[in-house]
C-alpha cells in the first residue's frame, strides 16, 4: 500500500449527499477480482451518456478537474453496500483523499485499507471548500495527515480527528496484511512448531 504523509492537490466537488456505493461503481462492473480496472467506470451513471460518450453536465468530467486527487463530497458519503471496489474505482481515479461531513463506516475503513484518507471536516468548512472547488479553477489544498490538518493558500485552515492506529498504519504503508507480516519470523516459528507438535 502506497504510504500517506502530506498532499498537496486539486479538489473536485461533488456536491452530493447520500452517495452511495452503488453510485460510485455500479454492480455491473463487480465481475472482476483484481483491484485494477475499476476507475473507467466509477460514477458510471452519471459520468457517461447512454451511448458511452462522456456526460458534459457531470462535474467530474469539466477539464478544470481532471488530474484532481482530493474529492470533496456531502454527507453520508460511500452508503449502501460494502463493496471494496468503490474506494478501488476512487483510487484509480487519482483520488487520495476524500473530505466530507460525515461517511458510511465500511467505506470509510476500505478507504483506509486501500491507502486513502477519509476526512470529516464541519459542514461549514466542506462548503467553504466546495465553494472554492466550484468557483475557481486549480483550488488546491493540503492534507496533512501528521499534522491532521487541511489547509489551503488562501488562509484556511482545518483541523481533523483520525483513528491513531489507522493514522500510523497509512503513514507507513501498511495494510492489514503488511501489518500481520510484521511478525513473520513468529507466525513462521509458530507454524513450524504446531506442525511437529500435532
Amino acid at each position: 500500500m502506497e504510504k500517506f504523509t502530506r498532499l498537496t492537490g486539486r479538489v473536485a466537488p461533488l456536491n452530493r449527499a447520500n452517495v452511495d456505493t452503488d453510485q460510485i461503481i455500479p454492480k455491473q462492473f463487480l465481475k472482476r477480482i483484481e483491484r485494477t480496472g475499476f476507475g473507467e467506470f466509477a460514477f458510471f451513471d452519471w459520468r457517461y451518456l447512454e451511448d458511452g460518450v462522456p456526460n458534459p453536465d457531470f462535474i467530474l468530467n469539466e477539464a478544470r478537474y481532471q488530474g484532481a486527487s482530493i474529492l470533496v463530497a456531502g454527507r453520508n458519503f460511500g452508503s449502501g453496500s460494502s463493496r471494496e471496489h468503490a474506494p478501488w474505482a476512487l483510487n484509480e481515479m487519482g483520488f487520495r483523499a476524500i473530505i466530507a461531513p460525515s461517511f458510511a463506516d465500511i467505506f470509510r475503513n476500505n478507504c483506509m485499507q486501500n491507502g486513502m484518507v477519509p476526512i470529516v471536516l464541519s459542514q461549514n468548512q466542506v462548503d467553504h471548500i466546495m465553494g472554492n472547488a466550484l468557483k475557481g479553477v486549480g483550488y488546491e489544498v493540503t492534507v496533512d495527515l501528521e499534522a491532521q490538518t487541511v489547509s489551503d493558500a488562501e488562509g484556511f485552515s482545518a483541523s481533523f480527528e483520525f483513528d491513531s492506529f489507522r493514522r500510523n498504519s497509512l503513514m507507513k504503508g501498511l495494510d492489514d496484511i503488511g501489518i500481520t507480516l510484521q511478525n513473520s519470523d513468529a507466525i513462521d516459528e509458530f507454524e513450524s512448531a504446531r506442525a511437529a507438535r500435532w
